[in-house]
């Protein structure tokens, strides 16, 4: 498998604290990969000091209009409106960020309360949408939480939203080896329930415990 994990940095007066990864679909060795952010990059190889960043300029809830996991049509603005949201953009044959990652998040969110849990929503939408089907994804995330919802659709689609949200992500490239790179954001953008807009940003290397801490602050909608 092909794997890359890059950041594409801007400053936070800027409100975009950027992760790209890019993550080979069958394979083994680790390669670089294009991202479609902007500005520099550097490698990411240590978890984050401080566990979410505060964007000086939240973002929007992008417009998304996609497949859920059961085959169903889903509108992300809304049917997450007034939850507080996790969203990360990733595909489920990612060796390394994308598993580790939702794996993550769901074992910090099986430490909340009950009635907080079933308020977080956690939404994973694909980068790979040829091969993340609605049943592959809920074959995937279902092995972590079953209450993650899995979104698949057209890429241009996907990557318009990503885009609005500073995601950078890339279609998917089959090498000469038969391998599938996938370029895309590593991130996670949190989403305060009072006004739907993405307030935190989490970079690749956030942990379980790093969550846990912090997800009941995004249900009350405070800073980290």
């Amino acid at each position: 498998m092909r794997t890359t994990v890059k950041t594409a940095a801007v400053t936070l007066a800027a409100a975009c604290a950027l992760l790209l990864s890019g993550c080979g679909g069958s394979g083994g060795s680790d390669a670089s990969g294009p991202g479609s952010g902007s500005g520099p990059a550097a490698d990411v190889s240590t978890a984050p000091s401080q566990p979410g960043t505060l964007l000086d300029t939240p973002f929007n809830k992008p417009q998304l209009h996609l497949t859920d996991n059961q085959g169903k049509p889903f509108d992300l603005v809304k049917q997450t409106a007034g939850h507080p949201v996790l969203l990360f953009f990733g595909y489920t044959h990612c060796p390394d960020v994308c598993p580790t990652t939702m794996s993550d998040i769901a074992l910090a969110k099986s430490k909340l309360p009950a009635a907080d849990q079933a308020k977080l929503q956690v939404v994973f939408v694909t980068t790979d949408p040829d091969r993340d089907t609605p049943a592959r994804l809920t074959e995937w995330l279902g092995a972590m939480d079953k209450s993650f919802i899995g979104l698949t659709g057209d890429f241009t689609t996907i990557q318009n939203a990503a885009r609005s949200v500073g995601v950078g992500i890339a279609p998917p490239v089959k090498e000469k080896d038969g391998s599938i790179t996938v370029t895309h954001g590593a991130e996670v953008l949190a989403f305060w329930p009072k006004d739907d807009k993405a307030h935190v940003l989490y970079m690749s290397g956030t942990t379980a415990q790093q969550y846990a801490h912090d997800l009941p602050k995004l249900i009350r909608s405070e800073a980290p």
